[in-house]
């Protein structure tokens, strides 16, 4: 009988099996890694990474790293590319190999033809003595004593292996090109940390309602101008020029205070010289401006021009925070 102990024992010996085949890798890393990595920074071309079986799913995920950290990059199922995908292949494009053995049937097929355009082939495979390895212009050795798989058949280590030495790769192709965080964004727009980097706030406020009040508006119609365009504020406008701000917060605060509102105007109760952002201003940066001064609306002037309202929700909505 399986017991909770025998399930956590052996998955402690599967990760251990396997990080033991990935710290095997350092004694591989030779001037093959060295040229490799020359030779894909230096391509005028794209990088082709193929594989079969197990090996082109690492394949897959090598192409998505490499193409989200500044290197062009594409699939190739090895066994699609005797059908006709040979096609993608351009003079100037790198080829990585992906094959634990480097003696399957497709791979064999597949290096003749590769060979015959004339691009630079790069092996990574666990057998160095292999078709795929003789036939390659360098080769990365991602050779591993057994697998974590207890029948030692079921591709474990040696996939992981082949993973690690592709993001080995990217990691050395980021660093040459000295790709930071803004370039990360950039081809990640759409996420947390692309739009953290990219996202402005003249984005979000594309169709803000300006809310809008003079110095001698009577706080009832202030209270509706509020309440109308729902963000929860207003300015305050004279003269083109804005030169103060009113929430509802200061609406509540004023009730408590007062018995009658009547002879009140906007520029009793406004806040003078209220925190302003440029359209231009970077997201994260007019986040940081309402959690230091705990608050939620932010008016957004260009140059003297009211442009709008920005509101912490509008922020919350991009999902950055």
């Amino acid at each position: 009988m399986i017991t909770k102990e025998n399930i956590l024992a052996i998955a402690k010996k599967t990760i251990l099996s396997e990080s033991e085949a990935i710290t095997k890798l350092i004694d591989f890393l030779d001037e093959n890694f060295y040229e490799a990595v020359q030779c894909i920074y230096e391509t005028k071309g794209r990088l082709i990474v193929t594989g079969i079986g197990k090996s082109a799913i690492i394949a897959q995920k090598m192409v998505a790293t490499f193409n989200s950290t500044g290197t062009p990059s594409m699939f190739l199922h090895a066994a699609e590319a005797i059908h006709g995908d040979l096609g993608m292949i351009q003079n100037d494009d790198i080829i990585i190999c992906i094959s634990k053995s480097g003696n399957s049937p497709e791979i064999k097929v597949l290096v003749p033809l590769l060979k015959r355009f004339g691009n630079t082939l790069i092996a990574i495979t666990g057998n160095t003595t292999s078709f795929l390895a003789k036939g390659s212009d360098l080769v990365l050795n991602t050779t591993v004593d057994t697998e974590a798989c207890p029948i030692n058949l079921a591709p474990t280590n040696s996939t992981t292996a082949q993973l690690v030495m592709g993001d080995a790769l990217a990691v050395c192709l980021m660093e040459m090109r000295d790709f930071k965080p803004e370039d990360f964004a950039v081809y990640h727009p759409g996420g947390a940390l692309g739009k953290k980097l990219l996202l402005r706030v003249k984005d979000m406020i594309e169709n803000s309602l300006k809310p809008t009040v003079t110095p001698d508006t009577s706080v009832k119609k202030v209270i509706f101008e509020i309440s109308e365009k729902r963000l929860g504020v207003t300015a305050v406008v004279e003269n083109d020029k804005i030169i103060g701000i009113i929430t509802d917060g200061d609406i509540r605060r004023m009730l408590n205070d007062r018995d009658s509102i009547a002879d009140l105007t906007a520029k009793d109760i406004m806040t003078k010289n209220p925190k302003m952002v440029s359209s231009e201003t970077m997201a994260v940066d007019a986040l940081n401006i309402l959690e230091d001064y705990s608050i939620t609306q932010l008016i957004v002037s260009d140059e003297g021009t009211y442009k709008g309202v920005l509101h912490l929700h509008d922020i919350l909505k991009e999902g950055i925070v």
